[in-house]
């Protein structure tokens, strides 16, 4: 979660751009807003470009600029290696740059941010229409239990990579357009396990007590009915949540992912391959992805621990 939160803030950890410009007494914020090279003494109106040692100078000479830790963001190319890319581990560049002269470090910032956020919003939706897809199948059972279950054996039945292969050659794959593909084809996960847990719990006597007194079908399914699968249900979500970030991030070493230029670790695993006489390429990408991934588990099994009542009950019991 600290990564996560650290990767965030991505631009004002990796920037080509100032965090802050202290200039003829007034503070300026490039990271938050453009500002055109007059506003700094300079003869163009168009954004300044604070790479170019004209326009530093020209601010140096009434003021001061703050840079991020990593003056480099993600598509930054890098003009003034003394070597041809990919470059090796440097001062300037901690992790080397990839074949095009762009900071390893960078990307693998803003790239980690893209997989994570991917990987949760997926996650979230594909749990909410699984769990109530589920919910509903389980507790009203019957021929509408017998139906959802021929579509979502049909809907498994599809070749979800040759799905993509197709959308992809008609649209323009984006965050926005993959994760609804995605979660299209991700809800179907969590359906079996909901569907059985209500199954089970609706022929409890609360259950029939409550139906008895007259309280509706949406109240017992949320508040009686639902807390039952809640521990199934989160059980799985560590696995969904990997697989939606190792989906993306093959997706992308595919080429079938996020457009061209975007941070993508899957990009920079296809690096890795393609430069073999540059191992720094593969070996970063996949011990960032064996971390978080791994880190994402850890992080699913404890609130699985946490929500599970029955540990949570035989640890109150012996303390």
């Amino acid at each position: 979660m600290v990564l996560f939160v650290l990767s965030l803030g991505a631009e004002l950890i990796a920037n080509d751009k100032p965090v802050a410009v202290h200039y003829d007494g007034d503070w300026y914020f490039p990271v938050f807003t453009a500002y055109p090279e007059t506003t700094f003494g300079g003869d163009l109106a168009f954004d300044a470009d604070y790479t170019d040692p004209y326009i530093t100078d020209l601010i140096r000479e009434k003021g001061s600029l703050y840079w991020p830790l990593i003056p480099f963001s993600y598509k930054t190319i890098d003009f003034e290696l003394s070597s041809s890319p990919p470059s090796a581990p440097s001062a300037r560049h901690w992790l080397g740059t990839d074949d095009q002269g762009r900071d390893v470090l960078a990307r693998i910032i803003y790239g980690f941010r893209v997989s994570v956020s991917f990987g949760l919003l997926l996650t979230l939706f594909s749990t909410v229409i699984g769990v109530t897809a589920g919910a509903v199948q389980g507790y009203f059972g019957g021929l509408l239990d017998l139906l959802a279950q021929r579509f979502i054996e049909i809907w498994q039945g599809l070749p979800v990579l040759y799905l993509l292969i197709i959308m992809a050659s008609v649209i323009q794959p984006g965050f926005v357009s993959l994760l609804v593909l995605m979660t299209m084809f991700s809800w179907t996960a969590l359906v079996g396990v909901v569907r059985a847990e209500f199954l089970r719990a609706r022929n409890f006597e609360y259950i029939r007590a409550a139906r008895a007194l007259g309280v509706g079908d949406a109240a017992i399914m949320i508040r009686h009915t639902l807390p039952n699968a809640m521990v199934a249900t989160v059980t799985f979500l560590p696995f969904i949540l990997s697989g939606s970030v190792t989906t993306l991030t093959g997706l992308d070493f595919l080429g079938l992912g996020l457009p061209p230029g975007s941070a993508s670790l899957g990009e920079m695993l296809k690096q890795g391959r393609d430069n073999l006489h540059a191992p720094w390429l593969g070996l970063t990408a996949f011990i960032v992805l064996a971390i978080m991934l791994s880190l994402l588990v850890f992080v699913g099994e404890a609130v699985r621990d946490a929500l599970d009542p029955r540990k949570t009950f035989s640890g109150s019991t012996q303390s």
